[in-house]
């Protein structure tokens, strides 16, 4: 890779006018598309992104900062390249911004290798196919929607149901279980939640094998539009120089494809459906086309997505939706049971839900677990109104099982234990395909459901 870029002295041009995160430039000669542009103004570094060539002598560009400071006739420099961040091995236990600068106190990184944001997906004869479950320890997840290894992952639910817990939950996970490395990009979600996540990781050890790359809420659309490629970039270095699994955490996508809708109106584009960017699918593709694995490492994602309304037809969550392998519904109805993780076990699929790819044994197992549920929600309307007396023997026997089962399908988490005062517990896949085995089979019918409630495996019960 490249040496840090050299800047020339001699500006290419002056800040013609400022809107808000938009800026255009009077320069001569015209710098490329994705060109990075830099200003300085007393001692303060300004990055900016050409987005448009306006005219012969004009460019407009996205600013990767707030702009208060900027003014009229502010020389602009080019830098020579599209925005680049600096990757070393030390880059693990860090928490970053969206130009790979230090965010948590420490040293910079090493200015010896850069690599580009925007940069093209792996070639198709490079890039190696999804394979195998990636094991989580978490019932309801490896049992009904299992993620698989190098693929791609949604958490689709709306505000408060749980997903950022789920995702912490995964970072845990893919260092204990797998020995692992963590990315986690925070797009645009409270400052507050990523002080809260960089602390909980390094009480909990986690950190050490994590990288943490945050352009959260109060920041401009700019940085919010770029911050979740820079730690795709990272998790990309992470695969091809350590060869080891990397999960590649997103919180939350919907707040890039959001960001991206803002440049968009902020460029003077006309919207299209429902006031989306014309360019939506086009801008998700480059992200999610990067997220790939190859012959020197795999790249496992799992993006959290904001639902807006809890609409899942909205045009944002439909883009998104088509590039994964695994879509988590998370729940409010749940939720509001006091079931977590909120997980909704009926509308959560996963595109390897497959005999040939699971086996015949899990598939038999969860397609059981699928059926006891939905019958049992089939007949909730009936037991409210007449009461579970009024069912045939047999439904009232799949109701009472199907009971036990949605309680034995919550389970306390590691990294919520302080707060819970419940110790966190992950249970091998072989272990929740015998516990629901025994439950379809009505070993566990004699034992009260709320024994079956957030614990680990039911072996003590039997």
């Amino acid at each position: 890779m490249d040496s840090a870029p050299v800047h020339p002295s001699q500006a290419i041009g002056h800040v013609a006018e400022i809107y808000g995160p938009v800026v255009d430039i009077a320069c001569d000669p015209l710098p490329p598309l994705h060109r990075a542009l830099t200003a300085a103004v007393d001692h303060e570094r300004y990055v900016f992104e050409v987005h448009q060539h306006l005219d012969r002598t004009r460019v407009r560009a996205i600013t990767l900062h707030r702009t208060s400071g900027l003014k009229r006739g502010t020389p602009v420099y080019d830098t020579g390249e599209a925005v680049r961040v600096p990757v070393a091995p030390e880059v693990l236990g860090r928490l970053l911004n969206v130009f790979g600068e230090p965010l948590d106190g420490g040293e910079p990184l090493p200015q010896g290798e850069f690599r580009a944001v925007l940069s093209r997906p792996p070639a198709l004869h490079e890039a190696v196919p999804a394979s195998g479950i990636l094991e989580t320890g978490i019932k309801v997840i490896d049992l009904l929607c299992p993620f698989v290894r190098g693929g791609k992952t949604g958490l689709f639910g709306g505000a408060g149901v749980g997903k950022t817990v789920l995702i912490m939950e995964f970072m845990h996970a893919i260092v204990a279980l797998h020995q692992g490395v963590s990315v986690f990009g925070g797009v645009g979600e409270r400052i507050r939640e990523g002080h809260e996540l960089w602390h909980e990781m390094r009480d909990t050890g986690v950190l050490a094998n994590a990288v943490l790359v945050f352009g959260q809420m109060d920041e401009s659309p700019g940085v919010r539009f770029r911050v979740g490629l820079t730690a795709l970039t990272y998790a990309e270095y992470l695969r091809d120089a350590l060869g080891k699994e990397v999960l590649f955490l997103m919180d939350n996508a919907f707040r890039f494809v959001q960001a991206g809708s803002e440049v968009s109106g902020l460029l003077g584009r006309m919207p299209a459906t429902v006031g989306y960017q014309p360019t939506l699918l086009s801008e998700v593709a480059e992200l999610q086309d990067r997220i790939v694995s190859t012959q020197r490492g795999a790249i496992t994602s799992v993006q959290a997505i904001y639902v807006p309304a809890d609409d899942m037809t909205d045009p944002a969550v439909g883009a998104l939706l088509s590039h994964l392998d695994t879509s988590v519904i998370l729940s409010r109805s749940q939720a509001g049971k006091g079931i977590y993780p909120a997980v909704d076990p009926l509308l959560s699929s996963s595109k390897m839900m497959d005999r040939h790819f699971l086996g015949d044994h899990h598939y038999a197992v969860a397609e059981g677990v699928r059926e006891h549920l939905a019958r049992y929600q089939e007949l909730e309307d009936i037991i409210t109104m007449l009461g579970i007396e009024e069912l045939s023997e047999k439904d009232r026997l799949t109701v009472q099982r199907a009971r036990r089962l949605q309680r034995y399908l919550s389970q306390p988490f590691h990294t919520v234990s302080e707060h819970t005062g419940i110790p966190g517990v992950s249970v091998p896949l072989h272990q929740t395909l015998a516990d629901c085995e025994g439950f379809l089979r009505g070993d566990y019918d004699a034992v009260p459901e709320d024994r079956c409630y957030m614990r680990g495996a039911m072996t003590a019960e039997r």
